[in-house]
């Protein structure tokens, strides 16, 4: 199964490291950070589990969950979680699935066979509050994710949403956005009093700030 952006993101029921999870449940009223790792005591995942950890100030700032998975048991985990605090300085509180019958993984199409029959790539998954998947990222095992990008990201979704607004190439929090073509120019001096520049048209550059 592929998802697509706007999908709704199957829920499951799963054991991890923090108990039994029921996903739709668990993510609540949350934005969700979705992702997966190849496989526990690996020196990628090591890092990547550290730093969404060291993160969680950030992530609870943007009312985002996150949610790990690995192709191992809970115990498993919880064993690694020892490593991963010890070796990155800080403190795993997230939960990390325990997939090791790979349903959610192949649920969610993490199983990719050339590159491993037992083990997930590293997918993400940025799923809003309503279950739909906003964003998809697909990462090979021996290259660790840039947590930039997915906190950019996330900020960018909140802030399409609540602005009805698209953003530029490199675009960061405090940028200039985009008025979107759905907008006239009519609905844009309302919604927009401070104005714009448009060097064409369909382009047309605002200000938030």
């Amino acid at each position: 199964m592929s998802l697509h952006i706007g999908d709704v993101a199957p829920d499951f029921s799963i054991d991890s490291s923090k108990g039994p999870i029921s996903f739709h449940q668990w993510a609540g009223d949350s934005w969700v950070f979705f992702f997966s790792h190849p496989a526990d005591f690996t020196p990628v995942c090591t890092t990547e589990m550290g730093r969404t950890a060291q993160l969680a100030g950030e992530f609870a700032k943007r009312n985002t969950k996150p949610l790990g998975l690995s192709t191992d048991t809970a115990a498993e985990h919880l064993k690694w979680i020892d490593d991963v605090n010890a070796t990155q300085h800080t403190t795993v509180a997230f939960p990390i699935l325990a997939d090791a019958k790979l349903e959610v993984a192949r649920l969610y199409d993490m199983i990719h066979p050339l590159q491993s029959a037992t083990e997930a790539v590293r997918s993400v998954f940025i799923i809003d509050p309503n279950k739909k998947v906003r964003l998809t990222l697909t990462y090979p095992m021996n290259v660790g994710r840039n947590f930039d990008e997915i906190l950019r990201v996330i900020d960018a979704l909140q802030l399409a949403d609540a602005r009805k607004v698209a953003m530029p190439a490199d675009w960061r929090p405090g940028d200039r956005v985009i008025i979107p073509l759905s907008v006239t120019d009519d609905m844009a001096r309302e919604n927009f009093p401070q104005g714009w520049e448009a060097p064409r048209p369909y382009l047309r550059l605002t200000s938030l700030t």
